[in-house]
This record gives C-alpha cells, sequence and structure tokens, in this order.
C-alpha cells in the first residue's frame, strides 16, 4: 500500500463525519458500547490513543462494532504499526512522521494520518504522497488562522486539525477550504465513560455530527 493509496483511504475516512473523537479507554468493557454510542450518533471514523494497557484490546473490541471504522492513535513506531494492524485498526494516526513509521505503514498496510505543524512538514509529507494530513497541535500552533494560510499555496493538502479542538472553534476549522475534519475528545468525557451515560455520548456525538452542516 503506497503512501498515495494510503492517503486516499485516510481523506474517505477523514470525511465520513466533521468530527473524529480522539478515544482514551482504560477499560475494555466500555470499549464496545461507547463504540456503539458514537457511531449511533453519526461519528463512525474512531480514533483510539495507544495511551492505555487496554488499548489494542479496546481496537479489537471497537472493530466489531457494525458501522464502526477504528484507527489506532499516537503511533511512533513500527511495533505500534504492527501492533495496532494486527488489532483490527482500519487507520493509523501519528502526531509527526518519520521515514521509519512510514515505511512500516507501507508494510503492513495501514493507512495513515500524519502529522504536521509546519509548511515544510506538510510539503515533506505531500513528496511523499501524502494528502490527508492531521494538523498538530492545531491551536498552539496556531490555529484556524495558521492553517488557512496554507490553503493557497497548499491547495493539495486537506487537513485534520486535533490538539485544543473544541466545540467553540471547531467550526472555524470546519470553515476552512483545507479542512476534511477535526479531531476532538469532547465526545466522550471522562464523566460519562465512568458512569456508562452512552446516551449522553449519542447526543454529544449527535450535534458534534452537525458541525460545520
Amino acid at each position: 500500500m503506497t503512501p498515495a493509496v494510503q492517503s486516499a483511504a485516510a481523506l474517505q475516512i477523514c470525511r465520513l463525519a466533521p468530527v473524529v473523537p480522539v478515544l482514551i479507554v482504560e477499560d475494555v468493557a466500555q470499549a464496545a458500547p461507547l463504540a456503539q454510542a458514537l457511531v449511533a450518533g453519526g461519528l463512525p471514523a474512531l480514533e483510539v490513543t495507544l495511551r492505555t494497557p487496554a488499548a489494542l484490546d479496546v481496537i479489537r473490541a471497537m472493530a466489531e462494532v457494525d458501522g464502526g471504522v477504528v484507527g489506532a492513535g499516537t503511533l511512533l513506531t513500527p511495533a505500534d504499526v504492527k501492533a495496532a494492524k494486527d488489532a483490527g485498526a482500519h487507520f493509523g494516526v501519528s502526531p509527526g512522521a518519520t521515514q521509519r513509521l512510514i515505511d512500516a505503514c507501507i508494510e503492513y498496510g495501514l493507512p495513515l494520518l500524519p502529522g504536521a505543524a509546519t509548511a515544510s512538514e506538510a510539503m515533506f509529507l505531500l513528496e511523499q504522497g501524502y494528502v490527508m494530513q492531521k494538523f498538530f497541535p492545531a491551536e498552539a500552533a496556531g490555529g484556524a488562522k495558521l492553517l488557512g494560510s496554507l490553503a493557497s499555496p497548499l491547495p493539495q493538502i486537506t487537513f485534520c486539525p486535533t490538539g485544543g479542538v473544541t466545540p467553540q472553534n471547531a467550526t472555524d476549522y470546519l470553515a476552512l477550504p483545507n479542512v476534511a475534519c477535526v479531531g476532538g475528545s469532547w465526545v466522550a468525557p471522562k464523566s460519562a465513560l465512568a458512569t456508562g451515560d452512552w446516551a449522553e455520548v449519542t447526543r454529544l456525538a449527535q450535534a458534534a455530527s452537525r458541525l460545520g452542516a
């Protein structure tokens, strides 16, 4: 799977909904109902971050949920790529990109959403064939104003801004011509996960699915 093919797949996934939930899940028992609640709310693309011991099992469980497209976040090494692919991830997300990481995604056939925070980083990834990129850390790197300024010189690239994105500023990003979706964690608050309030998760997902409309 070449970077161009990977990127086309990532772009298709990013266009499924305006928000990709960024999920930190500690308990695998929460995985299936959480995914079901988000999908029911109109958010099928789900990024599970590899920040907890349960993360790979969470990906396995979510991969079984009808309508869900589950990805693994914070891929840093080739070992992360292999583990994510073996767990059933449909795509991978990284805060940046290295040649080893790119090569591993090619080897294992995992569509990659690589991160860029500057024009030079975005241009490097474009040379590799990645026309769909993550803009991270979005707010700290300059926010919607900076990202919008890249649209004219780099019209080939579409972004998913992540990092500091909220329901309040998401519409600023989604209004840009070079943004397909945003990544955010607010649709799965810790309080809802702790109490199993899946109706609240679905409500938040429904609201998020209407952003940018």
